[in-house]
């Protein structure tokens, strides 16, 4: 009988001994994340290629790997990771793709992985690349912003914005703005309207006239183009619209200072 107790007690003992150490353990447990590598370089590429790596990672934790999420510097890259827990011993991967449109030269770009790893929360991780970049149209123009100051109700308002071609190859213009009317040398063209390489040209920029809209009024130019590195611009026209009745006034009481009879 004695025996037995003893028997049961050390059985007791060890039960408790053993579910005491998982506890422990468990209360100690922490993952770890580490990279394979957190820098890659994919040489020199083509303007328009688009590439991928993948980082390999490892759980050298206790517990689980919880990736919380993946952010990038830019639209131009994602990331994707292969799965969103991680046990401990095994391995994961993140896709980074690249869409080199519209770079050149040296790109850097970054990806954030965020985990609950306690010690390393963040990896920061960096892509390059060599974007080399062959003939081609570049678009410039001399302005983005036109302030057209003080226009009247019902009149039609113009602008003039010089557009450049400094690239090697014809460049070919387009616009989203069907409203606006377009004029070089005094005549109205159709698009798409082509300059040719290291050339420029005039636009004289038509806004229609807004019946019963006065005060400031904002237009906005889109313009489009095959330059690779620059497909569409944007440009901003404003201007303050008064009735007949406002301007009137305005001439009674600045008239005389400005010498107007």
């Amino acid at each position: 009988m004695k025996f037995r107790l003893e028997f049961s007690s050390g059985i007791w003992f060890l039960v408790f001994f053993l579910v005491s150490v998982n506890w422990v353990l468990a209360q100690t447990a922490v993952p770890r994340v580490v990279f394979k590598e957190k820098q890659w370089d994919f040489g020199k590429i083509k303007q328009g290629d688009v590439v991928t790596h993948e980082f390999v990672f490892h759980n050298e934790g206790t517990a689980p790997l919880k990736i919380n999420r993946v952010t990038t510097s830019c639209g131009c890259t994602a990331a994707l990771v292969s799965e969103k827990e991680i046990a401990p011993g095994k391995e994961g991967r993140l896709k980074v793709t690249f869409d080199s449109r519209g770079y050149s030269d040296k790109v850097i770009k970054y990806i954030y992985f965020d985990s609950n790893d306690p010690k390393t929360p963040q990896v920061e991780l960096t892509i390059t690349a060599e974007v080399e970049v062959g003939p081609a149209a570049r678009i410039e123009l001399d302005r983005y912003n036109i302030d057209l100051g003080i226009s009247l109700e019902g009149e039609e308002a113009s602008a003039k914005l010089m557009v450049k071609n400094i690239g090697q190859l014809e460049l070919k213009i387009d616009t989203e703005s069907p409203e606006i009317s377009f004029f070089v040398d005094g005549r109205k063209i159709s698009f798409p309207y082509r300059i040719p390489a290291g050339k420029s040209v005039e636009l004289e920029v038509r806004l229609p006239s807004k019946e019963g809209r006065v005060g400031l009024l904002r237009d906005y130019l889109l313009i489009k183009s095959n330059d690779p590195m620059r497909p569409t611009l944007s440009v901003f026209i404003s201007r303050y619209v008064i009735t007949k009745e406002e301007l009137r006034k305005l001439f009674e009481k600045y008239g005389k200072t400005l010498g107007i009879k």
